[in-house]
């Protein structure tokens, strides 16, 4: 649901996307914390949020981290 957010901030577009790890943190929602492979060697980090399910809202690409390994710990960002 956030490939085309990311494609949009890189201004690329990935033909692999899989997530390979992730991590929760519960706060007004919850923040997802997501080890992405995009293609050969790379991967990213992500953090994405999801509203509590009252707000209705779609889920949203808050930040990321580029240039990362499969081996990098997915940490809170």
């Amino acid at each position: 649901k956030v490939k085309a957010q990311l494609e949009e901030k890189e201004g690329k577009t990935f033909d692999v996307f899989t997530a390979v790890e992730f991590k929760t943190q519960v706060v007004a929602g919850t923040n997802y914390f997501i080890k992405v492979h995009v293609g050969n060697e790379e991967f990213m980090h992500l953090r994405v949020f999801k509203s509590l399910p009252h707000e209705n809202e779609q889920l949203s690409l808050h930040s990321y981290q580029g240039s990362k390994t499969k081996h990098d710990e997915l940490a809170y960002f």
